[in-house]
């Protein structure tokens, strides 16, 4: 991988939608499609398994170049191994001077997830990808 060509994946999928954005408004209807195809290939870099068995969606209406709005679910388990039930939850990252970005996790939080989520987050946003 070319280190010119990488950055945060956070960095990453705001380009591509910034420019998916530009391409619609524009009516460039096949560079629209090779973004959103790029978002796609994005999203499978968000948390899945381990607990993110639905995986992490982008909202590609609420995201701008300047907000992600990401969903997800967290897949309970309780002291015996079992499955046990659902959270929901919506993660909003905003750039941030100090630190690059700034997110926060809503949601219920249900046996301290949150924290869990936090750094699953933040740790995965700032993974290395490529933008191409």
């Amino acid at each position: 991988m070319n280190t010119t060509t990488t950055q945060p994946l956070y960095r990453a999928i705001a380009t591509a939608i910034a420019a998916r954005t530009n391409c619609d408004a524009s009516g460039n209807r096949e560079w629209f499609d090779k973004w959103s195809d790029r978002l796609e290939e994005l999203e499978k870099e968000l948390p899945s398994g381990s607990g993110f068995d639905s995986g992490t969606q982008i909202d590609l209406d609420r995201s701008t170049g300047e907000r992600l709005v990401l969903h997800t679910s967290y897949h309970h388990m309780d002291e015996g191994g079992g499955y046990d039930g659902w959270t929901e939850h919506t993660i909003t990252v905003k750039g941030s001077l100090l630190d690059g970005f700034d997110f926060r996790v809503s949601g219920r939080n249900r046996n301290d997830i949150k924290g869990y989520i936090d750094e699953m987050f933040a740790q995965t946003l700032r993974e290395l990808v490529s933008l191409y």
